[in-house]
């Protein structure tokens, strides 16, 4: 290496020396920065944070066809949605939501009408035969009464007779008499019998037509058309999914779309079982739309709810709370993903500092690293999710430790005169 090379080579690395010297400083004094806060003095919030997601108020419910009727002789099955309007269309009373799969209403329908036709011919056949029936035992009571007539012509007749023939003869008038009362008798039941079968037939018959008609009805309500202007907004079913093209309603629960009315907007949102005791309905509630950031909204608790719930995925018990909009923004859409901070208590004027920086000793005393090399005895008061007040202890302005510092048990125990005046 030529005495030039040499030189350059060790100029290069007293300058790497001298970099490393510098940074090492400029890191150290940016990491001790980044060791203490300064206590401040203002008003502090305690406020709890939820997302959630945007809802309307009011609503018109979009229904599918009443299946489950009272009087109504349907078999109750879920009904698939074979074609959906895109969410967010914009519509009218009356125009046109969904179209329901009528396949196997359809197929039941021509069932039941062929049902319908076999037995309105049954009824018609029965009738006839009935009438026919009936004419022939009429005429058969008929000819016996001309017998019973011609029985009694002959016992008149033969009054001069032999008492022998008179008796046959009254025998003969006897058993005319009897077979025509037999007869009468026979058709007074045959008639009874028959009004009976046509009346079951009767019943059958109106029964069936009474089905036709019902699927005539329900089928007609596979259209599903809207029952007032507004714009559609897909139902969740009890799993939390929006029903879709291609997903199947309950007929019990036939709700397929709603219309909301984005006049009046509500956030729902779930409170942790250890915060919901915080909540109050007239709290009020700061809210950002994530759709729209560079908004802000206002909104007030509305209710909360009195039991709690799981959601899935977590053990952890919740509880909905309902929080309502200031005023109206009709850019707003249902769904929307919301920020919400509800404003529980906000004390005035008052010292606080990061919930870290407060430590206890063994004793239960609550203590701060200062930066001037002390454990400063203070009383904490009310807490929020960050910071917490210094009810004594702290003058605003003070550096105070965010971490436990390496030579903490240095540090000399200050300020325990407070802890007597507090008693």
């Amino acid at each position: 290496m030529s005495k030039k090379s040499a030189i350059i080579t060790g100029i290069v690395i007293a300058l790497a020396v001298i970099a490393l010297i510098v940074f090492n400083r400029l890191t150290s004094k940016k990491y001790q920065d980044t060791l203490f806060v300064e206590a401040l003095k203002g008003d502090f919030e305690i406020s709890i944070s939820a997302a959630g997601e945007l809802l309307a108020e009011r609503s018109t419910d979009i229904f599918g066809p009443e299946i489950v009727q009272q009087g109504r002789d349907i078999r109750a099955n879920n009904l698939r949605i074979q074609d959906l309007v895109p969410e967010g269309t914009e519509v009218k009373e009356g125009d046109y939501i969904a179209q329901l799969d009528r396949t196997e209403f359809e197929n039941t329908l021509k069932d039941e009408r062929e049902r319908l036709a076999t037995n309105l011919n049954t009824l018609e056949m029965r009738i006839l035969d009935t009438a026919v029936q009936l004419t022939a035992l009429r005429d058969e009571i008929r000819n016996q009464r001309h017998a019973v007539e011609e029985a009694e012509i002959t016992l008149k007749n033969s009054k001069y007779e032999p008492p022998t023939t008179i008796r046959q003869a009254e025998i003969d008038l006897d058993k005319q008499q009897r077979l025509l009362e037999q007869k009468e008798r026979s058709y007074v039941l045959r008639v009874a019998q028959a009004e009976n079968q046509i009346r079951n037939q009767r019943l059958i018959v109106s029964r069936l037509e009474r089905r036709v008609k019902d699927y005539e009805e329900v089928l007609a309500g596979f259209t599903v058309r809207a029952p007032a202007a507004g714009m559609v907004t897909y139902k969740k079913d009890r799993r939390g999914t929006k029903i879709k093209t291609g997903s199947t309603i309950n007929p019990f629960e036939r709700v397929i779309a709603t219309l909301p009315d984005l006049s009046s907007m509500l956030s729902k949102i779930y409170v942790s079982e250890i915060e919901i005791s915080k909540v109050k309905p007239g709290q009020e509630v700061q809210i950002k739309v994530d759709a729209f950031p560079e908004k802000a909204y206002k909104g007030v608790v509305l209710s909360a709810a009195n039991i709690g719930e799981k959601l899935p995925n977590s053990d952890s018990k919740v509880f909905e709370v309902m929080i309502k909009l200031e005023g109206s923004d009709f850019t707003l859409r249902p769904s929307m993903t919301t920020d919400n901070k509800i404003i529980v208590k906000t004390i005035k004027d008052v010292v606080y500092i990061p919930a870290e920086c407060v430590h206890t000793n063994p004793d239960g005393i609550h203590f701060v690293y200062t930066k001037n090399h002390t454990k400063q005895v203070v009383i904490p008061g009310d807490a929020n999710d960050k910071n917490i007040v210094i009810e004594k202890g702290l003058k605003p302005g003070t550096q105070v430790y965010l971490v436990t510092p390496e030579d903490g048990d240095t540090f000399r125990l200050t300020g325990k005169d407070i802890l007597e005046s507090a008693e």
